[in-house]
């Protein structure tokens, strides 16, 4: 991860851009990648930890219904703190996260390991569903965490 992140400060210092997260099952593990890396200050805007429900609702805008109809690990949630964290904080590059991290909470359609991760720059918006086979927590939120980085570094 390290390599990574230190790679995407490089290069968004390098381009004058920012990014900001919205996280739920990472619970700001991906903040915490970003930052370890010194300089990240120029670049790092806000991170939001919204692990509830309520959080969602409260602080990102996540409309109730769609969090009642779809649940909160879903394209359509992931989507909703998408949007409105770009609304809320002007960022460059924007960046939500939704899942199921274990070893509990799972179902057969909603399995431990299901992830959505949604990247926004611009006017263009990417929701990636992934399923990570682990089923160990730390492991989710790594994989995760993981995952978000290249997507940032490909949009990058």
């Amino acid at each position: 991860m390290n390599k990574l992140s230190l790679k995407i400060v490089k290069s968004l210092t390098k381009k004058k851009l920012t990014v900001s997260f919205a996280e739920s099952c990472t619970g700001g593990l991906l903040a915490s990648s970003i930052t370890s890396i010194s300089g990240s200050s120029k670049v790092f805007n806000m991170g939001f930890v919204t692990y509830s429900n309520n959080a969602k609702i409260k602080l990102l805008k996540v409309p109730k219904k769609t969090i009642t109809k779809y649940g909160a690990v879903s394209h359509e949630t992931c989507l909703s703190m998408l949007i409105n964290l770009s609304k809320i904080i002007k960022s460059d590059i924007s960046i939500s996260i939704t899942g199921i991290a274990g070893p509990n909470g799972g179902t057969k359609e909603k399995p431990v390991g299901l992830v959505y991760i949604g990247i926004k720059k611009g006017n263009k918006a990417i929701i990636k569903k992934n399923l990570f086979k682990s089923k160990k927590r730390i492991s989710i939120q790594k994989a995760s965490v993981n995952q978000a980085l290249k997507l940032i570094l490909d949009i990058l």
